[in-house]
């Protein structure tokens, strides 16, 4: 039986994609080592030049490596990339988002192939385990329907469209029966879950709280636009992850306008303290050096930063993708220049997440991944990690921790 390894890279949203594709083998064997394996298939990520750059070259280390795998490339790589890299030798097939359900079939060819497929589909798989983790990352929607000028998304993914609902709640009830208790919601564009089958995000979230065993639900990335009152009435709900992720992109109003972005800062503000004074940790993403971004731009942006009551960001130095609008904009601003604004926004946010520790030491619930002699490390629900140090192995157990040492570099416990 040949052996298989699957590569990972970007999102949660390839992560359930792999999920998916492992679910699906069923003449070969899963392996855990790259360098035994038969076949290699990297779910590819391409959301940056450094994402296209991060894959390529592990595909080119696997040719070193193991030079006799068969190398499949897959994700949203396959989109942008996959036609230049099969053309070049580089894998020896393609495969695109709507094949994935089709992989024990496609993993038996034996001549080089590429099959990219449509951008419509829809997996109609469940998902009954997560190997090698404790929490499980349910996809409940597929493509996005935006057009952020700087963004190649929607075009390696397409529209968007929502995954029924019964065969979510379906994969929810088979998790929680097989031990998993906090389910992360993901997608390409999470909020839009619900208005092509006449639903909403708040409907699917309080169906799926009454599903016994489900004890955490983690939402994925929200637009601030999509936040409406439903969704509001949930947040004091107990199985609610004290945390929510909402992409603003930028701070500066001119910013977001040429990045044709749905959101302005006057409403973002509103709406971050409000679900602040709710009890919520906040993150965000946020694209420094985007064209157009001068000096007064950044000022502005960086001083309305520290007016947000942010606890986390995902921060991006502008990345040009062929294909988009952005990339035809001037003026550039200089890499240097935004490495050191770069620097700047996540120093910010980082020591306001250390506020925000110091005042939320206890009464920390936190399911516990992974262990390494005696050291646990999980997240509580504020999305904050914590290191457990305990005689016991207490790998997918939850915890409930109070007087958590806080440090600058994170938290720490003993049981």
């Amino acid at each position: 039986m040949k052996k298989v390894f699957f590569k990972t890279f970007g999102c949660r949203t390839n992560q359930f994609d792999t999920q998916v594709m492992m679910s699906k083998l069923k003449e070969f064997e899963l392996t855990q080592d790259e360098n035994t394996s038969d076949i290699i298939v990297v779910n590819s990520c391409t959301v940056t030049n450094g994402a296209d750059s991060s894959v390529r070259n592990y595909i080119a280390s696997m040719k070193r490596k193991n030079p006799d795998a068969k190398v499949i490339l897959a994700g949203c790589g396959s989109h942008s990339k996959g036609e230049s890299l099969f053309e070049e030798h580089k894998v020896f097939g393609v495969m695109g988002h709507s094949e994935k359900e089709n992989i024990n079939e496609i993993l038996k060819k034996e001549t080089r192939f590429y099959e990219i497929g449509d951008l419509e589909h829809i997996d109609s798989t469940i998902v009954e385990e997560f190997v090698g983790k404790s929490r499980a990352f349910i996809k409940i929607q597929e493509g996005c329907d935006f057009r952020c000028s700087y963004c190649i998304i929607p075009s390696v993914r397409g529209n968007a469209r929502s995954h029924q609902e019964e065969t979510i709640l379906e994969q929810i009830r088979k998790l929680a029966a097989n031990g998993f208790g906090e389910f992360i919601l993901t997608g390409t564009n999470v909020g839009s879950y619900g208005k092509d089958h006449g639903t909403s995000m708040a409907k699917l979230l309080k169906k799926m709280s009454m599903i016994r065993g489900v004890r955490r639900i983690r939402i994925g990335s929200l637009e601030p636009v999509q936040i409406d009152d439903e969704f509001m009435e949930l947040l004091d709900e107990p199985w609610m992850a004290k945390h929510l992720h909402i992409a603003l992109q930028h701070t500066s109003d001119r910013m977001l306008e040429l990045m044709n972005r749905r959101n302005r800062f006057e409403s973002d503000l509103e709406l971050f303290n409000t679900i602040a004074s709710r009890g919520y940790a906040l993150g965000t993403d946020f694209i420094v050096g985007h064209p157009g971004e001068g000096e007064t731009e950044w000022q502005e942006a960086i001083e309305r930063v520290k007016a947000l009551p942010l606890t986390h960001v995902h921060a991006f130095s502008y990345s040009k993708r062929d294909n988009t609008v952005s990339a035809t904009m001037k003026p550039e601003i200089r890499g240097n220049i935004a490495k050191e604004r770069h620097r700047e926004l996540t120093a910010l946010v980082k020591a306001k997440n250390y506020a925000f520790r110091r005042s939320h030491n206890s009464s920390l619930e936190v399911l516990l991944e992974t262990g390494k002699d005696g050291v646990f490390s999980g997240f509580d629900q504020y999305f904050n990690r914590v290191e457990v140090t305990s005689n016991e192995d207490l790998a997918g157990n939850w915890v409930l921790l109070n007087d958590v040492e806080v440090s600058p570099d994170g938290n720490r416990a003993t049981l």
